[in-house]
This record gives C-alpha cells, structure tokens and sequence, in this order.
C-alpha cells in the first residue's frame, strides 16, 4: 500500500549558475534569473510505501511523518531564500529538479528505521511544472 502526504512550503531562489556567462543564464533561465529572485509556493508530496498495520490499519503514523518533513524540509527551507539560506545551493543553481534531489536526501538520512519505505518526492513548483524522484 502506498500512502501520501502533501506538505505546502514558500521559498525564494534565483535560476543562476556559475559555471555559465551572464547571458547564457539570462537565455537559459529567463525571467527566472532575475537578480532579484523570485518565489514559489511548493507542494511537497512524500509518498511512503508499505504494509497496512494491522492494529492502526494505518501504512504510517501521520503525526510522526509530519514531525520529521517539518523538522526536515519545512523548517530548514520554508520562507527561505535558497541562493542564500542553502549551503547546498552555494554554487549549484537551486532548480525544482536539484531541490528535489535535496529533499530527498535529507529525507532519507534521518528516516526512522520503523517507517515504511520512501517511495517517492514529488514537488509541485508550479500549476504547470512537477518533479518526481524516487527514494531508491
């Protein structure tokens, strides 16, 4: 059984890296390189996977889930700027794909043994744009 939880966060960034030239940034990431930045309001999904309990028939204990994304993803990037909040995005352009990847990782390190397994991260940055890793 699978089992989802979506988590709303804001964040700020600016679509620029610094291994291209200031024009290959402005052609690549367009509006979104602006200096000044700009924001989203993310959806998190955490999808778990695993078997139904037999004494909660729950696949996961919500409230410990949550504790953990709160403690994980929302507090550390929620209402941040990710240039320059996120040690992480020093010198790697904090993109929906590379905070996905990110999210994922910091997941994973402090996934308590008694969950189920994480199955996958998907973030919602936009009405229009999604990105999904699996936890492998």
């Amino acid at each position: 059984m699978k089992a989802t939880r979506r988590y709303p966060f804001s964040a700020s960034h600016r679509l620029h890296s610094p291994q291209l030239s200031d024009e290959q940034n402005r052609e690549i990431f367009g509006k979104c390189n602006n200096p000044f930045g700009h924001g989203h309001n993310y959806i998190l999904e955490v999808t778990v996977q695993g078997p139904v309990d037999a004494g909660t028939g729950l696949v996961v204990n919500g409230q410990s889930l949550d504790g953990l994304v709160r403690d994980e993803v929302l507090e550390r990037y929620g209402h941040r700027n990710l240039n320059e909040d996120i040690a992480a995005f020093k010198d790697v352009p904090p993109t929906t794909e590379n905070l996905t990847t990110e999210i994922r990782r910091g997941l994973l390190a402090k996934w308590p043994q008694e969950f189920p397994r994480l199955d996958r991260i998907r973030i919602h940055e936009t009405d229009r744009n999604t990105f999904e890793e699996g936890a492998f």
